[in-house]
């Protein structure tokens, strides 16, 4: 008799956001702004697209894209504040991330 092994399966919405997380970092651009975002954040310094233009050598539209992708993904909060949106990136959801990364096996 065969002894089946306890599976330890990932719940799904863990792998979906694995996934999506993922997908948004899949692109060396995005990781390099991910950063950027977060070290303007532990200075305090606001980070809005004409910053974003300015520090990468990448069209306003292209950052618009990268920037789409990572808002969507969860990993950067946006705030509007008059006519510039001013972006924040969202440790909660990168923990949680970086959390089931840890799990996977």
């Amino acid at each position: 008799m065969r002894i089946r092994k306890e599976t330890d399966e990932m719940p799904e919405s863990e792998v979906m956001l694995m996934a999506k997380i993922s997908d948004a970092l899949a692109h060396p651009a995005r990781i390099n702004i991910f950063r950027y975002i977060m070290t303007c954040n532990k200075k305090i310094i606001p980070v809005c697209n004409k910053d974003l233009v300015d520090e990468f050598d990448y069209a306003q539209a292209t950052i618009s894209q990268h920037m789409k992708t990572l808002v969507k993904s969860g990993l950067v909060d946006v705030r509007k504040q008059e006519k510039f949106s001013y972006y924040f990136v969202n440790i909660g959801m990168l923990m949680k991330y970086l959390d089931a990364t840890k799990r996977f096996e």
